[in-house]
């Protein structure tokens, strides 16, 4: 996702001399603590603007606000050492992966965040007059991608409760089957937060070419409760034309460090990799293998964010506003008024929020963050539509 730029100057340098005078080698190769103006001197801007970054309520990128944990911090840090290398150890990360899914490593392809992967499966399938089949509004880079290579997309609008249609994707790959690059479908959708039922992904791919590509997106499958929900991992060790595309962004708190990965049969990974950059560092690396590993941690996330989730979406539906049922960390609430004037309201106030979606242009998208965070997101909201009545609705009005 896209990060807000919204952050002070005064932050960023100040955190990176820092980080220069802590990381001064010794002679012996024992780090050295120590003031940064003893090895680099960096003239600070003065104090930057009340909004400052690291001060707001960052409720705007469906992050884990709590970052990564101890295990994967350690892990981190231990890696440091291969900073120089190119040749370095990598903790097996692909091997971890298979293990992790019950696959083979011919059946991993790492990336810079399931975004990179995103982006090489258009590479890979996509091209002059090809097209993808999505829905709108859903996680739209995969969109942006087919333009900037002069393919183009067909996106079918959600069901009135904002489900995706899928017997109108199947229509749409069956009319346009010569023309269609790969389906995409994100689960659960960003930025609706609606599942795929584990059937109605089962109804995409029988209903469709057996040799048709399908891309789906499952950021935020740590999230789901809802029973009907089921990875499509296995539709891969099937064999079928699934691509799996994952990531270290969300539940495991690495937005910041860049490591997602695709999950395929060999031949489609074959197909990919010549499309990949493969520009993941030493340290993520190190600090995926330990995500993976620490699945306690990774409960307790998931816990406090529906925790969260829930009583936002309570708060909010009690005050009159639907709530988009959702199983992401992340929700919609219908506004009822234009949204990009709140997004600089709830600004001024130091809560960040999502972008705008279209054609969703009166639902709002918050991020699941800290308790604290998110009563901070409540004043907000109070203060900002205090003069709005009250008026009946469900979560699914528009």
């Amino acid at each position: 996702m896209p990060a807000d730029s919204s952050f002070s100057r005064r932050g960023f340098v100040g955190g990176l001399a820092t980080a220069l005078g802590y990381l001064t080698l010794k002679p012996d190769g024992e780090l050295l603590a120590h003031g940064a103006s003893d090895a680099l001197r960096i003239p600070l801007p003065p104090p930057g603007p009340v909004e400052d970054y690291d001060l707001a309520a960052k409720l705007g990128n469906n992050e884990n606000p709590y970052g990564p944990p101890d295990s994967v911090m350690k892990a981190m840090t231990q890696a440091f050492k291969y900073s120089n290398r190119y040749g370095y150890p990598d903790g097996d990360i692909v091997e971890e992966i298979a293990k992790h899914h019950g696959v083979k490593a011919e059946n991993v392809l790492l990336g810079a965040g399931s975004g990179e992967i995103l982006t090489v499966v258009g590479r890979t399938y996509l091209g002059v007059g090809k097209k993808v089949v999505g829905v709108e509004p859903t996680y739209g880079s995969v969109y942006q991608h087919a333009t900037g290579i002069k393919a183009d997309a067909i996106k079918l609008p959600l069901l009135a409760d904002f489900r995706q249609d899928i017997p109108a994707m199947i229509r749409a790959t069956r009319m346009h089957y010569r023309e269609i690059g790969f389906v995409y479908l994100c689960n659960p959708n960003n930025p609706t937060g609606r599942i795929v039922t584990k059937g109605e992904v089962r109804q995409l791919l029988d209903g469709i070419p057996e040799d048709m590509p399908v891309l789906v997106d499952e950021a935020y499958h740590h999230y789901v409760t809802d029973p009907e929900y089921a990875t499509s991992l296995p539709y891969v060790i099937e064999g079928r034309q699934v691509i799996i595309a994952r990531t270290f962004s969300k539940i495991s708190g690495l937005a910041g460090m860049r490591l997602g990965y695709a999950v395929a049969p060999k031949e489609m990974i074959q197909q990919m990799r010549p499309h990949s950059g493969g520009s993941i560092n030493a340290i993520v690396k190190w600090g995926g293998v330990a995500a993976l590993r620490d699945t306690a941690s990774q409960e307790a996330v998931k816990k406090v964010a529906i925790e969260q989730r829930t009583k936002a979406a309570a708060e909010l539906t009690a005050l009159g506003y639907a709530v988009v049922p959702s199983e992401g960390n992340f929700f919609m609430v219908h506004i009822r008024r234009p949204v990009v004037p709140v997004i600089e309201e709830f600004k001024k106030k130091g809560v960040i929020v999502g972008r705008p979606f279209p054609p969703m242009t009166e639902h709002l998208r918050v991020s699941i963050g800290t308790p604290d965070e998110m009563k901070r997101f409540s004043v907000a909201f109070r203060e900002i539509f205090a003069a709005a009545p009250k008026t009946a609705g469900g979560a699914g009005s528009r």
